[in-house]
């Protein structure tokens, strides 16, 4: 008996067949590679963090062999991921960061350290990603490395007028504090703010700005033993004496 290859029985099994087969093999491919794109990822994301440290231009290897050598250990509070750094000897804290650009996610890694001459937490550097910002315009907060330097120096919290502390670190049209401020991507004004809020929603369960069931005091403390990598041997005298001694300087 002939086969009716016309038949729409024929054409509904023959469809049917391939579909499986097709779903079969993309199945197949996806667990085979999956590991492998997992892999990149996380090297993709270690790249990220190194380059919120100003280390950039190293391929996978070496990439690796840095953040190993650089990074000290992670912590996590009210949600918010935090890793421990140590370059030359200096400790330095590196903040993720999410938020929403124009047309999507944003997000990105900041690092922060304590001026030696002032213990005022500052910009060591920073690293901004994106998931559909117009390509040329508010994509450079991810493609222009010469735009994230602009944060390197720059101080992040400040004390406001009522003499608490303050998220100070901003993203404006036009800076008028240096200190504190770097300008927007040009024509890319609502990519910026959303760079801007996201910096202080990062800071701002620090300085308590965002409501947390934890004492602005504790916070602090919190964020210092962070800087000090983690060490627990630290008592909790020693670390008043040092937040005494950082609101000295501050007076002065």
């Amino acid at each position: 008996m002939k086969l009716n290859t016309n038949s729409n029985a024929y054409i509904i099994i023959y469809s049917s067949v391939l579909v499986i087969i097709v779903a079969f093999l993309l199945a197949f491919v996806y667990q085979a590679l999956k590991p492998m794109q997992d892999a990149n990822v996380a090297l993709d994301i270690k790249k990220q963090i190194l380059y919120s440290l100003n280390i950039r231009d190293l391929d996978g290897a070496a990439a690796e062999a840095k953040y190993a050598e650089v990074i000290e250990d992670t912590m996590e509070f009210a949600g918010q991921k935090i890793l421990m750094a140590e370059i030359n000897d200096e400790p330095i804290m590196i903040f993720e960061m999410k938020g929403m650009g124009l047309w999507g996610g944003i997000s990105g890694y900041m690092s922060a350290h304590f001026d030696p001459e002032t213990m005022n937490l500052k910009v060591y550097g920073a690293y901004f990603n994106h998931e559909s910002e117009t390509a040329g315009l508010g994509a450079e907060i991810k493609d222009s490395q010469e735009w994230q330097e602009k944060f390197i120096g720059k101080l992040i919290i400040k004390k406001g007028a009522d003499g608490k502390d303050k998220v100070a670190l901003s993203v404006v049209k036009k800076v008028e504090d240096p200190e504190t401020q770097v300008d927007c991507v040009t024509g890319a004004t609502l990519t910026s703010n959303g760079v801007d809020e996201m910096i202080k929603r990062t800071f701002g369960i620090w300085t308590g700005e965002y409501d947390l069931d934890v004492d602005e005091s504790e916070l602090k403390k919190m964020m210092l033993k962070a800087c000090l990598l983690g060490n627990d041997s630290i008592s909790d005298a020693e670390l008043e004496k040092m937040l005494k001694v950082r609101k000295v300087k501050e007076e002065k």
